[in-house]
């Protein structure tokens, strides 16, 4: 089926562990398990068919440079544990907009006089399948000038970000129009503090408890953690926490989901801590506390490769609009929320009949977070 053709925006540690995780597996058999994706071939692609043509950063120490060097450059701090050889893929500067927060701003030195390119053009002269989007949390006019440039490009888009384009409607509508997938929103970790506390939700109320209060509190010391200490961009942040475990509740539940601080030390280290206040039968107490820590950005970007893939599926088989099986199962804020098993059961459908998954699921839930004409 030949390669597919990946642009980035954002070359931070989740572009980092993207990277070195296609070169970690470019050998891996077929049928192997390998910690970090659904499958080393999703349907007729392998993760060594993913590749990079164009990458976009704000920062100097990034921009010029080879995208195989600019992961590594500061302020990333995730673990290093690939080599990557020089993919002549130059790291382009791209217009600022609302990308950087007061916080990021101090680690950030952007070029000074330097011209932005156009990203339109740029996906359009590489011919990208996907572009990627990792820009920092709260980059509302920043995604939405990438995920326009998509549009006017050709290129499907990836929103690994907590800006709502793939669960817009209206948004959605525009992807559908121009022919051309979107997958989103807000990347869901392989385990993260997400999906283990929307499963333990379940878990509550699929054995018949009651949940009387939870809250789920995350620490980093990535620039992405330094970049959340500005509350105003955490806005659509909490908003995509909180509904992904909120929808596994059928009833209101007091809920306290998000970033919590940023803590230097940890570098790329999130320490997340989940407590559930529930009762059984008789109204007897039940209380679980969790704490779980793990290296931040590779936990995402396993499930990255999974959703770059679903797109390029839909894209070969003229799917347009919004992915509701991918989405469900790689996002915090999908456009139909689903348990973590309904949302594998339907990846697993949608890689065997894409067409016939994703019409069934439009149809299931059209007008109900979904577009469809």
């Amino acid at each position: 089926m030949g390669k597919i053709r990946v642009a980035i925006a954002g070359v931070g540690n989740c572009a980092s562990a993207l990277v070195q995780g296609v070169f970690y597996y470019k050998d891996a058999p077929d049928d192997a398990f390998v910690p970090g994706v659904h499958k080393v071939r999703f349907g007729p692609y392998h993760i060594s068919d993913i590749e990079f043509v164009a990458a976009f950063d704000v920062d100097a120490r990034k921009v010029g440079k080879d995208l195989s060097e600019a992961i590594f450059a500061p302020p990333n701090c995730t673990t290093k544990f690939a080599e990557v050889p020089k993919l002549g893929v130059e790291v382009m500067f791209a217009p600022v907009l609302d990308g950087l927060g007061k916080h990021a701003r101090q680690r950030v030195k952007v070029p000074e006089n330097m011209e932005p390119v156009d990203v339109a053009e740029v996906l359009k002269e590489v011919k990208a399948d996907v572009l990627v989007n990792f820009l920092p949390v709260g980059s509302y006019k920043a995604t939405r000038y990438y995920a326009n440039a998509c549009l006017e490009a050709g290129t499907a888009f990836l929103n690994g970000i907590p800006e709502f384009i793939a669960s817009d409607p209206e948004r959605q509508k525009k992807f559908y129009e121009r022919g051309l997938p979107v997958a989103g929103d807000d990347v869901q970790s392989q385990l993260g503090a997400t999906v283990l506390h929307k499963t333990l939700i379940k878990l509550f109320v699929d054995r018949g408890l009651a949940v009387d209060e939870s809250y789920q509190l995350n620490v980093g010391g990535n620039l992405d953690f330094r970049n959340m200490l500005d509350e105003e961009r955490l806005k659509r942040k909490r908003i995509s926490k909180t509904e992904a475990v909120a929808k596994m509740v059928p009833y209101d539940v007091p809920l306290r989901i998000g970033p919590s601080d940023f803590v230097k030390f940890l570098n790329d280290y999130k320490v997340a801590y989940i407590y559930i206040k529930g009762r059984n039968r008789g109204d007897n107490p039940v209380r679980v506390d969790v704490k779980l820590k793990v290296v931040d950005s590779p936990n995402s970007a396993g499930v990255v490769v999974d959703g770059i893939r679903a797109l390029k599926i839909a894209l070969d088989h003229g799917i347009a609009g919004p992915l509701i099986a991918i989405s469900a199962y790689s996002f915090k804020h999908p456009p139909v929320h689903a348990p973590y098993q309904v949302a594998k059961e339907r990846v697993e459908r949608y890689i065997q009949d894409p067409v016939g998954t994703e019409k069934e699921l439009r149809e299931k839930y059209k007008g109900k977070g979904v577009y469809v004409p």
